[in-house]
């Protein structure tokens, strides 16, 4: 009967990599880890049992990101071009990979290829780790026979997607912090600060200034609104987690998104460029046009972008270009369209994509500076007007304390 083994070995290179082997005995996990190349070093019981024996998932922090699907694509082409069998290279891989679920599930692929599926078989096994992007673009270097070329165009294109993400992130961070410190604070002020002020003030009798009461009247509100708003934000997260890549939810959401001042703007543009991106490294790759098109929709990351490739894929199914059918889809910007009609037309419709790709990365670039340059005022200021305007109003009943005294 198999059971699971925890190891350490040593690689060729001097590199000391970990991980779990199924095998009969310790005598056979030695044998299997030499077979792959590795010298062991320590092999122990690995039970995967319950109770304090099994690894603990915490929600949320134990998924595979693009990071390191793009570390891992990145490694393995160089591994493989430099001569390394597939086997031998998953096996590194599986071994060094700092993320404990990739760690796992790329052992289970190095196990299905050594039982002998193809490496996008064994991929789309675990569709929940590996996009269909990476799938589809490594089935399409296994038939090409260059699997090197297609791991390495698949990580230079989450590395862009990676730089992409960050580059709105960044801008967006420091404006998101300081709102949130300042709706804290506000929220703080509100449940502790204020009924000390009100004790103070229900001593002194006479009747408080207007904007004192409804300061007064909204920190009572704010001492049972607080902790429902806390429940509230913990359940809607939790909700969010698991709805927010329905078809239900993207169908409503993703529209909205598209059609907000300024930020729907940003949306359309990270949508395109990802599209086009995407486009070019399956139409590079020699995957079809149709299921490239149905791919480059599902990843686009919106859903009127993928619905807009949708029947733009049935329109070409038909015998159209792909420039026609996508003029007629308002997502797509007409510079879009027209350089990829220029494209179909010279026959150069992956240099285009690509200079689409890049124009739009550039303009989200600029659109999310010019906007944390003006945010970064207007938050501090309305911040001031806030936070002053509480102050004030916990002091107006103080300006007169002698009249009340009276």
């Amino acid at each position: 009967m198999a059971q699971s083994y925890a190891y350490k070995a040593r690689t060729g290179a001097g590199k000391v990599v970990s991980g779990r082997i199924d095998a009969s005995n310790e005598s056979h996990a030695a044998s299997q880890l030499i077979a792959q190349g590795v010298s062991p070093i320590s092999i122990v019981d690995a039970p995967t049992g319950t109770g304090l024996n099994r690894e603990l998932a915490i929600p949320g922090f134990g998924g595979v990101k693009l990071k390191d699907l793009a570390v891992l694509s990145r490694q393995m082409a160089t591994m493989l071009s430099a001569g390394l069998s597939l086997v031998r290279t998953l096996t590194i891989v599986a071994g060094q990979t700092e993320n404990a679920t990739l760690r796992e599930t790329m052992g289970k692929v190095r196990g299905d290829v050594e039982r002998g599926s193809s490496f996008s078989e064994a991929l789309a096994r675990h569709g929940d780790d590996f996009p269909p992007l990476m799938i589809s673009l490594v089935r399409a270097g296994e038939t090409s026979g260059f699997l090197d070329d297609a791991l390495g165009s698949i990580a230079a294109n989450f590395e862009a997607d990676v730089k992409l993400r960050n580059t709105v992130r960044s801008a967006m961070t420091y404006p998101v912090v300081v709102l949130a410190m300042a709706v804290l604070g506000v929220i703080g002020m509100l449940v502790f600060i204020v009924p000390s002020f009100q004790t103070m003030f229900d001593g002194l009798g006479g009747e408080l200034p207007l904007p004192t009461q409804f300061l007064v009247w909204l920190s009572g509100v704010m001492v049972w609104l607080a902790p429902v708003l806390l429940v509230g934000a913990v359940v809607f997260a939790v909700w969010w987690r698991k709805a927010r890549h329905t078809e239900r939810v993207r169908s409503v959401v993703d529209p909205f998104v598209l059609r907000l001042p300024v930020f729907g703007g940003i949306a359309r543009k990270i949508a395109v460029a990802r599209f086009s991106r995407n486009f070019k490294s399956m139409v590079a790759a020699g995957v079809p046009v149709l299921s490239a098109l149905q791919i480059a929709g599902e990843t686009s990351g919106n859903w009127v972008v993928e619905a807009a490739l949708r029947r733009v894929a049935d329109d070409v199914r038909s015998g159209a270009t792909i420039a026609e059918p996508l003029a007629n889809e308002p997502v797509f910007p007409p510079m879009v369209t027209q350089m990829i009609a220029v494209g179909e037309g010279a026959g150069a419709l992956e240099p285009m994509l690509e200079k689409i790709a890049e124009f739009y990365d550039q303009e989200v670039e600029a659109t999310t500076e010019q906007l944390t340059s003006l945010i970064e005022p207007l938050l501090v200021a309305v911040i001031g007007v806030v936070i002053g305007g509480m102050i004030v109003a916990l002091y107006l009943p103080i300006f007169s304390i002698f009249e009340y005294v009276k």
